[in-house]
């Protein structure tokens, strides 16, 4: 869209000078011999002497200048030339200067990026474009980017006749910088870029879900030392080694999305990771295995392994838009003092079964939102308060069939009920129930087995072998 209006500007311009007639701007400080109009032949000695004229007095130091001064007898045969340099010429050929002769190591030439709003594709862009091809035939940039202009919640223009505007500072006094810096990431800015109250308490709200995240993140990796509790991915249990591969294929999508400068699709990536695929999903699933599987087991140890790594992934993804806030659970994490900003994209482990992860548990979730809409629907009727009240049956056929078989027992926690099997036939019915057991006090599921024990009468089967035994066998949730 930008380039194609740079080029349609260019090629319907008639002409393009690089002076212009006026009393007023930078000066063109040349000398021009009445009658052949060339150029004094002392004209590098004398544009040095005006720019130190220039330098202690001002611009306005050329226009009072005596010509007899510089040029003495030859005054009178050259005349003092008037026409200013265009007011883009001035700002199109910065590049010349500042990346040209930059005294500064990072700065190169041409420039990776010119980042400016829409109405400089009469003005500045075109400028540069052009005194950089004249110089070497090339833009003086790699990029162009192009922003709107800020607007209100109704797309009016900010003004102070209208009492619209909205100071940055306010905001960052009031909400904090790093809700200020999501709302410019979040927004798309090739068009206007609209603010009001009520679109800034809907960015608080996805700053508060992106935060609270990390804070599950960070409080159940807290006892997870990588060094000591490492282990190999093949090691993991499957819906662990399918939440690395979701993590794997974010940052995959948030680093080309940053390459083209598409800061609000990084946001929107971030933001469905923490709300669907963590919070609707994963993390949803991992709560009773975090809490309920013995501190040191392999099924926690496996979780955490996941955690760690989506927690260091995540947090150096967002760290260009929430800056403030990366920074500190960098190093609450352990980050040795050494800035996130120093640091490059999380080094990824790859499951070998990568795709064939995505894709069966991608199917699963499908059917775990039909389970759940079932479930809701069972607790909606009064005839349960919780989902772990209750035991599925799903009747099915097919490919159904083998993915859902293929969870064994472990099928209950992805549905998070206390009982679930899957049933070969073809008439594709899911039956939710009641059931009549008693309830866990410390996993919570309503187990037969609730008061097997007569020292802890309160603790179902699987809780007493997590605490003081062999714990129970987990290999997919």
């Amino acid at each position: 869209w930008g380039r194609a209006r740079l080029e349609a500007m260019i090629r319907t311009r008639p002409d393009w000078c690089v002076s212009r007639q006026r009393n007023w701007g930078v000066p063109l400080p040349f000398f021009l011999h009445r009658e052949t109009g060339a150029l004094h032949p002392r004209t590098g000695e004398l544009i040095e002497q005006v720019a130190q004229r220039v330098e202690k007095a001002g611009i306005e130091a050329w226009f009072a200048l005596d010509p007899a001064e510089l040029l003495g007898a030859d005054a009178a045969h050259y005349r003092k030339m008037s026409d200013t340099l265009d007011v883009w010429f001035d700002s199109g050929s910065t590049h010349a200067s500042v990346l040209r002769n930059a005294q500064r190591s990072e700065l190169a030439y041409p420039a990776d990026l010119y980042l400016e709003g829409s109405d400089q594709h009469r003005g500045w862009f075109q400028s540069s474009l052009l005194i950089g091809c004249a110089l070497d035939g090339r833009a003086p940039y790699n990029a162009l980017l192009t922003h709107g202009f800020v607007v209100d919640g109704k797309g009016l223009k900010m003004s102070k006749s209208r009492g619209n505007v909205i100071a940055p500072q306010k905001i960052a006094d009031t909400l904090g910088a790093e809700i200020l810096r999501l709302w410019v990431a979040a927004t798309d800015y090739s068009g206007e870029l609209s603010i009001s109250d009520e679109i800034l308490k809907r960015v608080v709200e996805a700053y508060r879900r992106i935060r609270n995240t990390l804070r599950f993140l960070l409080a159940n990796t807290a006892d997870f030392d990588p060094n000591r509790d490492h282990l190999a991915v093949a090691e993991w249990l499957e819906i662990d080694r399918y939440a690395l591969a979701m993590t794997r294929r974010l940052q995959a999508q948030c680093e080309s999305d940053y390459a083209r400068f598409e800061f609000h699709r990084v946001v929107q990536a971030l933001q469905t990771f923490c709300s669907e695929d963590l919070g609707g999903f994963y993390l949803d699933i991992l709560k009773d295995r975090l809490y309920t599987t013995a501190a040191t087991s392999r099924a926690r140890r496996s979780a955490q392994n996941a955690l760690w790594h989506i927690l260091q992934c995540f947090v150096k993804l967002m760290a260009p838009i929430l800056s403030f806030t990366a920074e500190e659970i960098w190093q609450l994490n352990g980050g040795d003092g050494a800035s996130i900003m120093l640091q490059t994209w999380q080094a990824l482990p790859e499951p070998a079964d990568e795709e064939e992860l995505l894709d069966k548990w991608q199917r699963l979730r499908g059917y775990r939102g039909e389970v759940m809409r079932a479930l809701e629907e069972l607790r909606s009727s009064g005839k349960i308060g919780s989902p772990l009240q209750a035991a599925v049956s799903v009747h099915c056929s097919g490919e159904k069939y083998a993915i859902l078989e293929s969870l064994a027992d472990d099928l209950r926690f992805v549905f998070i009920c206390s009982h679930a099997e899957v049933v070969s036939d073809a008439t594709d019915a899911l039956v939710c129930s009641p059931l009549p057991h008693s309830k866990c006090e410390r996993c919570w599921h309503v187990r037969d087995d609730v008061g097997s024990d007569p020292t802890h009468p309160g603790l179902c089967g699987r809780c007493l072998s997590n605490l003081f035994g062999q714990g129970e066998a987990r290999a997919c949730a």
